[in-house]
């Protein structure tokens, strides 16, 4: 069996909270993650309790980054007039992400969620 560990503040994690998301809340979720640098539990539980999320910037959140651009650049390069039912709000979602945390970083590393 795995050894128990304790969080940051030594405190015992064993409650366990799920809950259902549809395909594209969960895209979304995991592009926020992504981009954050944190592991999906630290960054749902800082957004859950409405804590401050910052981004620190290195090599891995760089990536991440170039690869969500890369990403919504091959997207819109691949439209053309026929595909006019494309959501493009939904294309437009990881690109506020990414300028949202080049704000915050502009402004000290912080961004809210």
């Amino acid at each position: 069996m795995s050894e128990k560990r304790l969080d940051a503040k030594n405190r015992w994690r064993n409650v366990v909270v799920a809950f259902r998301m549809s395909p594209e809340e969960a895209k979304e979720l995991n592009v926020k993650v992504s981009l954050s640098g944190l592991s999906k539990q630290d960054y749902i539980i800082q957004c859950l309790l409405k804590h401050e999320i910052r981004v620190v910037g290195g090599m891995k959140v760089a990536r991440k980054v170039r690869i969500h651009l890369d990403t919504i650049l091959e997207e819109l390069q691949s439209l053309d007039d026929s595909d006019r039912n494309v959501d493009i709000e939904e294309l437009l979602v990881p690109l506020r992400h990414v300028l949202d945390i080049l704000d915050g970083d502009e402004k000290g590393g912080n961004y809210n969620e």
